[in-house]
């Protein structure tokens, strides 16, 4: 059933839009027709940047409360690591590495993040969290990289990452920009890595990766038809891209064809596949119930971090040669 929601007013992005109904469509050899979403988990503190594990659940950042969380395969959660630096986005390397993007103390959202509020110090960066804490990157050309969005890590020991451009940190920490006029937020790498896609608004862009991590030949790939700018990605086994907006999971061919939209039940903004032969599909949603069954809100100039985590079976299989 659908729920009234009356939204507190707030600072950053835009409050959650609410529970809705929505109804699965077919995608052929996507997703069946009446596919349906199930509740995995809802929290007041965050949830983004998931990635699928080995044991069929998933990762997921908390940046306000400094941890990443983990969902096992039944949907129980569990604190994973702590002292996280703000960890948004979550990528996992060839070699096990677990690696976030470090917001630090640059939510908007903030307490005392007023005129008056003490200025945030500690520089974001692209960071190691697993086994040990490193820092990869945390400047470009010198200059602070500012509140980074998502990342995707390569065979190499590279990752790219964006904020609202975007940039490659290959092994040795030095960091190249991808190109000039870009407004990114999701990154993923093709199944094979010769191409890396990103969000730029309502449009896919693709490059063509080299053989030392940087980039050549930027083109459009592909169209959200749906509406909305894009958000997360993830990719499938077949090369399928997957890209979050606020209409649902925007599917789009290798070669960049719209083939549809699921729908989902909050405005979405990341998504990964997992369980069991990694057919299973997450996402975040924005906002979520509270205890009492009605949406959960916030009192006024207080942001609204609250998400929901949902899980859907599908036909499509993730690409089990990276997590991400």
């Amino acid at each position: 059933m659908l729920c009234h929601v009356v939204f507190a007013q707030q600072r950053g992005p835009s409050p959650p839009q609410g529970l809705r109904e929505v109804t699965v469509t077919a995608i052929p050899g996507v997703v069946a027709a009446g596919a349906k979403w199930q509740l995995a988990w809802q929290g007041t503190d965050n949830a983004d940047g998931i990635v699928g594990t080995a044991e069929g659940g998933v990762l997921f950042a908390q940046e306000q409360p400094h941890q990443v969380s983990q969902l096992d395969k039944d949907d129980h959660r569990s604190i994973f690591l702590k002292d996280t630096h703000g960890a948004g986005s979550l990528t996992i390397d060839a070699v096990g590495r677990i690696i976030a993007v470090e917001r630090t103390c640059t939510d908007p959202g903030r307490q005392g993040s007023g005129a008056s509020a003490a200025p945030c110090l500690e520089p974001t960066a692209v960071a190691i969290l697993t086994p040990e804490r490193k820092v990869m990157a945390d400047n470009f050309e010198g200059k602070p990289l500012g509140r980074l969005n998502d990342l995707v890590a390569d065979k190499r020991g590279g990752v790219y990452f964006t904020v609202g451009s975007a940039y490659y940190a290959n092994p040795a920490g030095t960091v190249t920009s991808l190109g000039d006029n870009i407004r990114a937020n999701g990154i993923m790498l093709s199944p094979d890595e010769k191409i890396i896609y990103l969000t730029n608004g309502g449009v896919i862009l693709a490059f063509d990766v080299q053989s030392d991590g940087t980039v050549k030949n930027r083109r459009d790939f592909g169209t959200l038809e749906a509406g909305g700018a894009g958000d997360g990605m993830a990719i499938d086994a077949d090369g399928r891209l997957y890209v979050t907006s606020g209409p649902g999971i925007q599917v789009l061919s290798p070669e960049g064809k719209f083939l549809g939209v699921i729908p989902t039940p909050r405005s979405a903004i990341s998504v990964a596949f997992s369980g069991p032969d990694k057919r299973t599909l997450y996402v975040v949603g924005s906002g979520a119930l509270g205890p009492d069954g009605k949406e959960f809100t916030t009192p006024e100039g207080v942001r609204n971090n609250a998400k929901t985590i949902y899980k859907l079976p599908m036909q499509a299989q993730g690409f089990k040669g990276r997590v991400k």
